[in-house]
């Protein structure tokens, strides 16, 4: 089987690269810390990141730190963004996220 892989919409590709966005909010996802998995945004391959930490979380308890590291400026359009990407029917304030933590290899990391 092949190595996992997190996708992303191609306007995430910048922030992944430079460092900005090191984290993503999902409804489901079965990637654990340790996890090693292939990144790829708007279909171009950006690389492979480790899991540093999934995080379980409601979407009330979401903060701003969380959305900064998704590489978004407040807790509030982070979560109007998932509000537009999983709808308001599947996602309410007591709904739960996981929070996942992940760091792009450089290619002098690979393989360690």
């Amino acid at each position: 089987m092949g190595r996992k892989r997190l996708i992303f919409k191609k306007e995430y590709a910048a922030d992944i690269i430079s460092g900005k966005k090191t984290s993503t909010v999902r409804l489901t996802s079965s990637l654990k810390a340790g996890d090693e998995v292939e990144l790829y945004a708007g279909g171009i391959w950006l690389g492979t990141a480790k899991i540093k930490e999934v995080e379980v979380k409601k979407v009330r308890e979401l903060t701003d730190e969380d959305a900064l590291r998704d590489g978004f400026s407040n807790r509030d359009e982070l979560v109007k963004t998932l509000k537009m990407i999983y709808g308001n029917r599947g996602l309410s304030e007591s709904t739960e996220v996981k929070l996942i933590r992940f760091r792009l290899r450089r290619d002098s990391e690979e393989g360690q």
